[in-house]
């Protein structure tokens, strides 16, 4: 292997590794946050990075997220992650060849998996130069598409939160505001409708939109009003950071639940939510159904298998908002709380 790697010293985290490679231009990230519970599963992402700087931070935010989803899901995984600097528009199979030997050199201590700007095509230009990906679409044995699931976990951790703030797990009834209408959030608009929820919906694709009032009796509304619409639950489904100091003073709901991630610009905006007698329920405990997906890969996969486990959603929820209530803290530091302890008990194994 001709790529130079150079050991970046990273306080909490396991293994923090850059790697170059100047015959295919490669310039990549791996961060492995914790193996305590499985080996570091995590997604390749590409972006035009404006400094090494910036690519580490972005790979460590990301790989200890990792770590507390897959600690909270139970899946067995660890968390990783790993960026390439790079123009999308510029990629090559042997850039993906040599971030193929660069994944291999961690011994499969860490998974590589699709996210931002990495298709499926690219994935299977990184397995030419090792068997550790997972997650191809379209290849035998592969887990495939993971909306799906994505949104069937969201809507177990909507039952939860209904029958927190309602008292009955049942959605029927239940007025929802979806933000967003991708492939997880019109999966998961089409469940709760079946499962009799009244929906108000916003994307910024007009049709999409149509779609819902038409094949739902979804209620439109126009981009950012959907944070004003008066409703049992506000589920954000699209960008990220959408639940900031200016739009928590516009909710009109009792809790928040969706499958959007990093739904909190910041921690202080858990306590607002918490302030306002809002009910968080953690994205990343509410759309975990995607790793979970890929780890029944990982053994052999079975849809049924990853649809028995995503239901559990539906528990860990209700035990995040249980402490929460005894513990007399938001439920986003209980989340992290439960998802640190369980990475401590594996390392104590």
């Amino acid at each position: 292997m001709n790529i130079k790697r150079e050991e970046l010293a990273v306080s909490d985290y396991e293994s923090v590794v850059y790697g170059e490679d100047p015959k295919t231009g490669l310039k990549a990230i791996v961060a492995i946050h914790s193996t305590a519970l499985g080996p570091a599963c995590g997604g390749i992402r590409m972006l035009p990075y404006a400094s090494r700087e910036e690519a580490l931070k972005d790979v460590l935010r990301l790989a200890k997220g990792m770590s507390y989803k897959s600690s909270l899901a139970g899946n067995g995984f660890g968390g990783g992650k790993s960026v390439i600097i790079g123009d999308p528009a510029k990629k090559t199979p042997e850039l993906f060849h040599a971030f193929g030997e660069f994944v291999n050199s961690f011994d499969g201590r860490y998974l590589s998996a699709q996210d931002m700007n990495i298709t499926s095509e690219d994935l299977k230009k990184v397995k030419k130069t090792t068997r550790h990906v997972i997650g191809i679409e379209g290849e035998p044995g592969s887990s495939g598409d993971p909306s799906p699931v994505t949104a069937r976990g969201v809507l177990r951790a909507l039952e939860a939160t209904a029958e927190k703030i309602n008292g009955a797990k049942s959605l029927d009834g239940i007025r929802i505001a979806i933000q967003g209408l991708g492939s997880v959030g019109y999966r998961l608009a089409e469940m709760a409708h079946e499962a009799g929820a009244e929906l108000w919906v916003t994307d910024i694709n007009p049709a999409v939109v149509e779609k819902a009032v038409e094949m739902l009796a979804a209620e439109p509304v126009e981009g950012d009003e959907i944070f004003e619409v008066e409703c049992d639950i506000f589920s954000p489904n699209a960008k990220g950071a959408v639940l900031n100091a200016e739009t928590i003073g516009r909710l009109q709901c009792q809790a928040v639940c969706g499958a959007a991630n990093n739904q909190l610009a910041t921690d202080a905006d858990g306590f607002r939510l918490h302030e306002r007698g809002i009910l968080y329920a953690p994205d990343y405990a509410a759309n975990a159904g995607g790793i979970i997906n890929i780890f029944v890969e990982f053994g052999g996969y079975s849809q049924a298998k990853a649809f028995e486990h995503t239901d559990r959603i539906y528990h860990t929820m209700r035990e995040i908002f249980r402490r929460s209530d005894k513990e007399k803290i938001p439920p986003f530091v209980i989340a992290d709380r439960i998802a640190e302890e369980r990475i401590l008990a594996g390392r104590s194994k």
